[in-house]
């Protein structure tokens, strides 16, 4: 019965993800409009919302995952399932019971002196209880959910597939969309939210980190009675931070509530280390007192030493005009797919960051964002999931401070807690000050004279460049097509035949699959070879 459940859930994964490829290679070759296009993304997200509600567990996660990937599918499908929340009944008490005994190898009534059986949330891979230690302390009880590790096995062995599927036959756009490196990041994002002592650490870290800030709490964690599957954590009692009623009630100061808010998620935006990647309105409590109270540490990013050091470099560069070592730096901090031609991403970092303001007040701004949708799509460009979730964290904290203190300006509110930021004992912020006062309108007049000569030039060999991409790319694209719908066409006839049992048919299609997979290998390799021309051309 187990086994049959396992397969039809794999089944269920890999029959949707293969009609969505079907459907969408059908409208590639009918040559839909554009509104089509859009009704056709805006039913696939609309049956991959209800596929992953059905489905639960790991698969939730997953969808959560690709919601904040704005950058690999059309809006129209990211629309259905931005707002992705874990919905999910709890698990019947005697599975959690068994799960907590197991994990701590003794009888929950010789840890607890006392719990609730009802959970006061429940997430697609854990769920929370309340109850109190021999003590009397209050605690609440993370708790894995019993099926996750069998599901996410059987998870991760479909989307695997799917991976190597799309690696081969996705009609994506712009063609360099690394799929192994998004299904590796896929992974380890939820393979470290599965293991509660990897939060447990998170936790720790926070706690000393942060433990100078004034009236903020994050919970004390109990690792005597933790495990890989069990996390026993403080009970903090606290209301949604964007809970204004509350707040007025309270007495408590809204703008200085904004700023003490403010100084607590900068530092771990622009310094090397980790940040909160998930700090929605359920995680950001707030005390009567004011005191601010973060929870929920499963979903966190990381900033490496590295990566800070080249966000400062990629801004002393934009600051100084030097699109160059700008271009280098977007390389190395993993913007930039394998082979990309590094001249093309300079020329386009020139265009946009010189883009005269004025200018773009009097342009259809829909017809700039096509056009410059239409240009990113053919640039080898992919944002690393760190970065992903650093921007997240960022805007669900824009959109906290606007809500509580609605009527002072987001960079009024950011400005003071960075100039203090930027003051505090680092003399690398203060090279940074330099650095942006060496770009300020007065110093202009040194870098302007070079880019009056070489601009009109490098325009018109980037749009050459890109345009002749284009246009290759459709040709090779077009011909991976075909051998999509021979090597489907294959897969069909080998199963009619097995069911009409001829075998003929099954043979010849067998022959028809062998075929379409000899294109396209030849296909694929004259592509590639075709890139590396196109990238020595716009080198020299």
């Amino acid at each position: 019965m187990k086994n049959r459940k396992s397969w039809y859930r794999m089944w269920k994964i890999l029959s949707f993800a293969f009609s969505m490829f079907i459907q969408v290679y059908w409208f590639r070759i009918r040559k839909k409009s554009e509104m089509e296009w859009d009704a056709l993304w805006e039913k696939l997200g609309r049956q991959f919302r209800q596929t992953l509600f059905e489905l639960e567990g790991v698969l939730i996660k997953v969808g959560q995952f690709i919601s904040i990937r704005k950058d690999l599918l059309p809006s129209s499908f990211i629309t259905q399932i931005q707002d992705l929340v874990d919905r999910v009944p709890s698990s019947p008490w005697e599975e959690i019971k068994n799960v907590l005994e197991k994990e701590w190898g003794n009888s929950i009534e010789n840890v607890l002196l006392s719990v609730e059986t009802k959970a006061v949330a429940s997430a697609s891979i854990g769920e929370v209880y309340r109850g109190k230690l021999k003590d009397g302390t209050d605690v609440a009880i993370k708790v894995q959910r019993p099926s996750i590790p069998s599901l996410m096995r059987i998870d991760f062995r479909s989307l695997g597939i799917i991976i190597w599927f799309a690696q081969h036959f996705a009609p994506v756009p712009k063609g360099f969309i690394n799929f192994k490196m998004l299904f590796k990041e896929l992974k380890y994002v939820i393979e470290r939210e599965l293991d509660f002592n990897k939060e447990l650490e998170t936790i720790k870290h926070f706690r000393q980190r942060f433990e100078p800030y004034p009236k903020l709490t994050i919970p004390n964690i109990y690792p005597d009675f933790s495990t890989s599957q069990v996390l026993v954590m403080e009970w903090i009692e606290g209301v949604r931070i964007t809970d204004v009623d509350f707040l007025d009630t309270a007495q408590i100061d809204r703008e200085e509530l904004a700023q003490r808010l403010i100084r607590i998620f900068l530092p771990q935006w622009l310094e090397a280390g980790v940040f909160h990647a998930d700090p929605h309105a359920g995680n950001v409590l707030v005390k009567a007192d004011g005191t601010i109270v973060l929870l929920d540490f499963g979903m966190v990013g990381e900033i490496s030493r590295k990566d800070a050091n080249n966000f400062q470099n990629l801004m002393q560069a934009i600051l100084l005009k030097n699109y160059v070592q700008a271009a280098e730096i977007l390389r190395d901090l993993g913007f930039l797919l394998p082979g990309a031609n590094l001249k093309i991403i300079e020329n386009l970092l020139k265009d946009v960051l010189t883009m005269d303001l004025n200018q773009l007040k009097e342009m259809d701004l829909f017809a700039v964002k096509k056009e410059m949708n239409d240009m990113l799509k053919s640039l080898p460009i992919q944002v690393p999931t760190r970065f992903i979730f650093l921007g997240r964290s960022f805007v669900t904290i824009e959109g906290m401070l606007q809500t509580i203190n609605p009527n002072k300006e987001i960079l009024d509110i950011i400005k003071p807690a960075f100039t203090d930021w930027l003051t505090q004992g680092d003399s690398n912020k203060w090279k940074l000050l330099l650095k942006w006062m060496n770009a300020l309108p007065i110093f202009k007049v040194f870098h302007s004279f070079q880019e009056l000569i070489e601009t009109p030039g490098q325009l018109l060999v980037q749009k050459e460049a890109l345009q002749q991409r284009e246009f290759y790319f459709s040709i090779y694209e077009n011909q991976k097509k075909q051998t999509f719908i021979l090597f489907a066409l294959g897969i069909v006839g080998i199963f009619s035949g097995i069911y009409l049992q001829y075998p003929i048919l099954s043979k010849a299609s067998g022959g028809l699959i062998g075929i379409s997979s000899l294109i396209y290998i030849v296909s694929s390799w004259r592509q590639r070879k075709w890139l590396k021309i196109m990238d020595r051309k716009t080198k020299y």
